[in-house]
């Protein structure tokens, strides 16, 4: 039994103290290089890289801001990523070989970034800056810098997670539903139903459903021949992914957790390895034998500044 003198010594450490021996690193938003051969992620609002097996982690952006949801270009050579260092979230890009930096976007609200064209000319991003009520639609910007143009613009419905097949034809992208404003929610409600839509990346607004709305459907991502889609849903209660064919049939559940969480997932552009967080930490998963396995990382190198976000 611990002594009240202990107790009392206790409650008078600085609250700093205490979490000093609690607080422990976390890994999230992680994304794949091309060949699956690396990851970077979010840590401290700071990202970093490290092998995809596992290691000593780098820092590779690093600030007073808030840098996320970094993602390879298909070359490898350069990242996108979200940083809040001008407002609410823009698009800014890396040249990971000279270390150049360039700002991409330039609205006032958040842009939530989702992909790369498979030529790596594009950059695809969901925004509420035009629609009705706070919903989101699916934007596109030339990596080069422009003015962006909406790729699925619906009022009063709520599209977001666009992401291109390999050949352009269409967009895969999450309709319907808040499941990617609450992804955060341990749980489910109806509310968070949505799910994986293909839209003729035409111009035309023809869309096909190819996910039932029955569950939380999130983060759509392309297999390497373009003839299937890989997302994130909790049907049957638990977070896991799932393998739905691009012409429509029956989904495939690839991970069999039956506890926890599964939230941003990546995929490398060779459709090799899936990499997600869960808990605390990253995993990655093997596309073809269905093995996840959590990948152990290290962190080596200190921000420029404090950061506590919540």
């Amino acid at each position: 039994m611990i002594s009240i003198r202990l107790l009392a010594l206790f409650l008078l450490l600085p609250a700093s103290a205490v979490w000093a021996q609690q607080s422990a690193p976390t890994f999230t938003e992680p994304a794949l290089s091309p060949d699956g051969h690396t990851l970077a992620f979010v840590s401290g609002g700071d990202i970093w890289s490290v092998a995809a097996r596992g290691g000593i982690a780098h820092l590779l952006v690093s600030g007073e801001a808030d840098a996320s949801r970094p993602l390879y270009s298909p070359d490898g050579k350069r990242l996108a990523f979200i940083s809040d260092k001008t407002g609410g979230g823009d698009i800014y890009i890396l040249d990971l070989a000279s270390g150049n930096l360039r700002r991409v976007t330039w609205a006032d609200g958040r842009e939530a970034l989702s992909a790369w064209s498979r030529d790596g000319e594009w950059l695809y991003f969901s925004s509420a800056r035009d629609n009705i009520g706070g919903m989101d639609a699916v934007y596109r910007v030339r990596a080069a810098g422009g003015t962006p143009t909406p790729v699925s613009f619906e009022p009063y419905r709520n599209e977001e997670a666009g992401a291109p097949s390999p050949d352009g034809r269409v967009v895969a992208l999450v309709g319907g539903g808040w499941g990617s404003r609450q992804w955060w929610r341990d749980g489910h409600a109806h509310i968070d139903d949505c799910a994986i839509w293909l839209l003729a990346n035409d111009g035309s607004h023809r869309y096909t459903r190819i996910t039932p709305i029955d569950a939380r459907a999130l983060w759509p991502m392309w297999s390497a021949t373009g003839q299937a889609v890989y997302y994130m849903s909790d049907r049957g209660g638990v977070e896991n992914i799932w393998r739905a064919p691009r012409a429509g049939g029956d989904q495939a559940r690839i991970t069999h957790f039956t506890h926890g969480r599964v939230l941003w997932p990546t995929i490398a552009a060779n459709g090799s390895t899936i990499a997600f967080q869960r808990g605390f930490g990253i995993w990655t998963l093997d596309t073809a034998t269905g093995r996840a396995r959590p990948v152990p990382i290290k962190l080596r190198g200190v921000a420029v500044g404090s950061n506590v976000s919540h």
